[in-house]
């Protein structure tokens, strides 16, 4: 969380804490966060997270709560394995729903020659070894799915695997 809506990491760290989150570990200054909290249902979990947000720094984020096991399952599903050599490469959005009517003609017709994608469920991945900053698909693909998502790269899916106690595929 950075540009306008600065939310320093220890303060995200505290405010997990105080909800009655356990194990919080931040990955760098982006919002990404590994932490536990039983018997918690996601949705729900998001939501009160993005309210305690809005209520103690005056902006509410799109939050999205995923499971250990979405993130590793994402991980061995990886359609794009010549990404572990330049993970920078690979990003996989995480879908806040099956996509029911994505624009995939649109999809299809923006994507550069060397890109590559693949929608698998929740999952948008695109291989763009030419840069994801020059990417018609990737500034469009949320649009176009028709869904809300929030995409990583593969380093940082990687990294909270890490985080989380899990293994990389």
């Amino acid at each position: 969380m950075g540009g306008n809506n600065i939310l320093p990491m220890k303060d995200l760290t505290t405010m997990l804490e105080n909800m009655g989150c356990t194990g919080v570990k931040t990955y760098i200054q982006s919002g990404n966060v590994v932490f536990s909290k039983a018997g918690a249902k996601a949705p729900k979990l998001a939501k009160s997270i993005g309210q305690s947000v809005l209520s103690s720094h005056g902006f509410e984020p799109k939050v999205q709560v995923l499971m250990a096991e979405e993130l590793e399952n994402a991980a061995k599903s990886n359609p794009f394995p010549q990404a572990e050599a330049d993970p920078k490469a690979l990003h996989v959005s995480f879908l806040n729903a099956v996509p029911t009517a994505p624009d995939e003609d649109t999809l299809r017709e923006i994507k550069s020659e060397t890109e590559s994608y693949v929608l698998k469920g929740k999952l948008f991945y695109l291989y763009a070894p030419d840069g994801i900053g020059r990417s018609k698909l990737a500034a469009r693909a949320e649009k176009l799915l028709g869904v809300e998502a929030t995409g990583r790269n593969w380093r940082t899916v990687s990294k909270l695997i890490e985080l989380a106690g899990g293994k990389q595929a």
